[in-house]
């Protein structure tokens, strides 16, 4: 008798894929007729006159003794019941005769037509009470997804798998000889029961000391698998019994073998012969060979416990009893079968989808049910996982806290590393997922606590703030709410990017306070937090509750200068053949604000390269912000380097403290380890990562922009995280709007430059100095950056030009100020 499979419904069907990870909801059954099967009719005829023929036979058995009586005496004033009562009385007078002079006789005689009468109430309430679906077979809707990594490999599958339906001539007969062997040797001789066989198995199985062998015959299963439920009461194997025998007259042997390994359950969630050859061994089963036919029939008995992708030396210990059994029925010779033994199948496929990437496979299937909702059809789905990185990241979390966890009282962690589109490359949604399937990078609202400046800061530099911008850290008091720092002491004045580099909270709720908390709110809107955001003034703080997912996405648009960064998991949904989804090739719209948004990215830098972040700097130019809430229970460090973005989040489901556990602490280090190794790994797989060193701390006067370049060289190229060509030296200039670097020409976006004196004087000032410059808006034009002030800005702030067609509001804004002071050309 076969298992009832794993990742069933309350019904015993298989549930869908799509409800797998969430709340279980049984998939509908859909009522078909398998092909080459008897029409509709005839099995709804066959359970209709059943039920009708219980309906009229059957109320006592149903209602109980109360109405055996009423019922019996209707049917004895049937005619049909008087010849029948009368026929039986005339062959029952001999007995009778004999039963009155012999008294034991005749309660023997009144017991046997007790039982006879109580067997036969029964099979006719199993009759009555049968199913009336009309049909044959149910099939279940539920369908599989297989997951694929962005370099095409199958990695997962969820829910079941049913593949191609065999015809009878289809079917291999190494198969087919094999099934019958092991379930069913006299398959061809019963019709529908076998007795002869159900001994024998009892036999077998006493001598064993366990059950080897099953009594039910291989139709007896199809009924059990096709039309009735996996319960083992009496009614049920009356009703199975009664299929059986009719479904033997309806049908010859070779249709209802077909229809067998079309629908018997292989493991692995794999539906029919066909499907299991495909998940195996990777080919149809027409293909099969001896020894993989034999794996497969080997499987039906328990196939969750001897499915070959986990064990497949019970597979291969259950195979070779197959052989064996084929021998003892002719289907093959013992030297074929010794042969089959020493070259056992071999499982072709991978073997299981990797625990890890379960929080990720949950995520995608979300995604697949919001772009093409639910359906019967098996589906593919390439993703954006890179399998390397996804194994990095979860070896990275899994050795910080086993080495870290209980000492520093910190059970879980998250981590999402994403392209600078949006891509998810990898995805660590918590430190086990067969202990947890709850997802702390999608499903966990924590506080982000100093994550949260970046809103504040990116505001304040909007509404005209430069990083070198003073400020004063100092007890600063909103309504009758007291911010502190950090270890609780002040600095005096300070500079924007010191501030943010030192996460100094005074000076963020002063400056959250200076251009109002809506206007903050707004700019977390806009790069992509969608968590309710409370106007209070702690929230320049981080007090409201954001996920990892769309505090690194806000983060990775800032980093690829774009307005905003969409997350996505799907690249291509494919069913039978046919194209369901695939995603749009488009990059994300350049940011309206870039002379802020180069500013802002001044500042995540300096936090690496001089404040809470130093514990992670790489190799490579690296900017992001440590995260840390009350009593350390929340840590967060989410940054970028290279080509990548990379959030992590540490803590406890309970919400209970770690043991002084900061973003620059454990998050700082897992962050580092991570990229360290996924940049190493993606520079030998040939893809793109910035290859520079990172540099070392800078005085707090020194502020430019871009990481330090060598003054001695010139036309430095890298790209910035959209894959755009960054030029870094020092460039001679043309004229004030037009910059080469050895023979490359830049102009500058929104400055109608000028030749003569005006040239030379910028000339002179941009000696020897570092000038960063990534294209602006269309590629035609260049924003360029010194020492953390946008050169646009500059030249046209003193003078140094006129604004071009293309000058945005803030370089309007420099030229206006320009004229009203009369500096530079606007002095006359």
């Amino acid at each position: 008798m076969s298992e009832r499979p794993p990742e069933s419904g309350p019904d015993g069907r298989p549930r869908d894929w799509l409800d797998l990870g969430g709340a279980a909801r049984p998939a509908a059954p859909q009522e078909t007729t398998p092909k080459g099967g008897p029409p509709e009719g005839r099995f709804a005829e066959f359970s209709r006159a059943a039920a009708g023929f219980g309906a009229r036979l059957g109320p006592t058995a149903r209602a109980g003794f109360s109405r055996a009586r009423a019922s019996a005496g209707r049917l004895a004033d049937h005619p049909a019941a008087r010849r029948a009562a009368a026929a039986t009385a005339a062959a029952w007078r001999p007995v009778a005769s004999v039963a009155r002079r012999v008294p034991w006789l005749r309660v023997t005689a009144a017991t046997a037509a007790l039982v006879i009468g109580l067997v036969l109430a029964y099979t006719i309430y199993a009759l009555a009470t049968l199913p009336v679906n009309g049909g044959l077979t149910v099939e279940s809707t539920a369908s599989a997804l297989v997951v694929r990594a962005a370099d095409g490999q199958a990695f997962a599958t969820r829910g079941v798998i049913k593949g191609a339906k065999l015809a009878p001539k289809e079917v291999p007969p190494v198969l087919a000889k094999a099934i019958v062997a092991i379930e069913d040797r006299r398959f061809s001789e019963h019709h529908g029961i076998d007795l002869r066989g159900l001994l024998r198995a009892a036999l077998r199985n006493a001598a064993a000391g366990g059950t080897r062998e099953g009594g039910s015959t291989l139709t007896q299963q199809l009924v059990r698998m096709s039309y009735l439920s996996q319960d083992r009461t009496l009614k049920r194997k009356v009703q199975e019994a009664v299929l059986a025998l009719w479904l033997e007259s309806q049908l010859p042997k070779d249709e209802i073998l077909t229809r067998y390994l079309n629908a018997a359950y292989f493991g692995a969630g794999v539906y029919g012969a066909d499907a299991a050859a495909q998940r195996y061994f990777g080919k149809p089963a027409k293909e099969l060979t001896l020894s993989e036919a034999a794996m497969l029939a080997g499987l039906v008995r328990a196939p969750s416990q001897l499915a070959p992708h986990r064990n497949l030396d019970g597979a291969r210990g259950r195979a070779a009893q197959v052989l064996d059994a084929m021998v003892e029925t002719g289907a093959i010779t013992k030297a074929e079968a010794d042969a089959a033994k020493r070259a056992p199948a071999t499982v072709r496929v991978p073997t299981e989808t990797p625990v890890g990437t379960n929080y990720f496979v949950d995520s995608v299937a979300d995604s697949v049910r919001t772009l093409i909702g639910t359906g019967p059809a098996d589906a593919t789905v390439r993703t954006t996982l890179d399998l390397t990185l996804q194994n990095i990241a979860e070896s990275v979390i899994a050795r910080r806290l086993d080495q870290d966890g209980e000492r520093r009282k910190v059970s879980q962690g998250a981590l999402v590393a994403m392209a600078p589109d949006g891509a998810i490359l990898a995805m660590v949604g918590g430190r086990d997922y067969a202990d947890s399937q709850f997802n702390r990078v999608t499903q966990a609202k924590r506080q982000p606590g100093s994550l949260f400046k970046l809103f504040v800061y990116l505001t304040a530099l909007r509404e005209g703030y430069r990083p070198d911008s003073t400020l004063v850290d100092r007890p600063t008091q909103v309504g009758e709410w007291e911010p502190e720092n950090y270890g609780g002491r002040y600095r005096g004045a300070v500079t924007v990017r010191t501030a943010f580099a030192h996460s100094i909270n005074t000076v963020a709720v002063q400056l959250a306070e200076a251009v109002g908390m809506p206007a903050v709110i707004e700019t977390a809107r806009g790069l992509g937090v969608t968590s309710d955001l409370p106007n209070l003034p702690s929230l320049a703080l981080g007090s409201a509750e954001t996920t990892l997912l769309e505090m690194t996405r806000a983060y990775a648009a800032v980093a690829a200068g774009a307005e905003s960064v969409e997350p996505y998991s799907v690249r291509q949904i494919l069913a039978r053949e046919q194209t369901l989804y695939t995603r749009p090739q488009t990059a994300p719209t350049p940011a309206r604000d870039q002379a802020a948004r180069t500013a802002m990215l001044d500042l995540l830098s300096a936090v690496v390269r001089e404040g809470s972040g130093k514990n992670a700097r790489v190799s490579v130019p690296a900017g992001g912000k440590t995260g840390t809430t009350q009593d350390s229970r929340d840590a967060w460090f989410i940054g970028f380097a290279g080509d990548l973005v990379v959030g992590v989040w540490l803590g406890n489901d309970d919400n209970s403290p770690m043991a002084g556990v900061t973003g620059g602490d454990l998050p700082a280090l897992i962050w580092h380890d991570f990229v360290s190794q996924a940049l190493a790994a993606r520079a030998k797989a040939g893809k793109p990562e910035a290859t520079r060193p990172a540099p070392g701390p800078r005085p707090e006067t020194a502020s430019v922009a871009e990481p330090e370049a060598d003054p001695r060289s010139r036309d430095l190229a890298s790209r910035d995280l959209a894959g755009r060509a960054v030029l870094r030296g020092s460039p001679a200039v043309v004229d004030t709007g037009t910059l080469d670097f050895d023979g490359r020409t830049v102009r500058l976006i929104g400055v109608d430059g000028l030749s003569g004196r005006n040239a030379r004087e910028l000339g002179r000032y941009l000696r020897r100095r570092d000038v960063a410059c990534a294209p602006a808006g269309d590629g035609s034009a260049y924003r360029c950056s010194l020492d953390g002030q946008d050169l646009s800005e500059l030249i046209l702030f003193n003078g140094g030009g006129r604004a071009s067609a293309d000058a945005t509001p803030d370089l309007l804004a420099a030229e206006e100020q320009a004229r009203s002071n009369r500096i530079g050309i606007w002095r006359r």
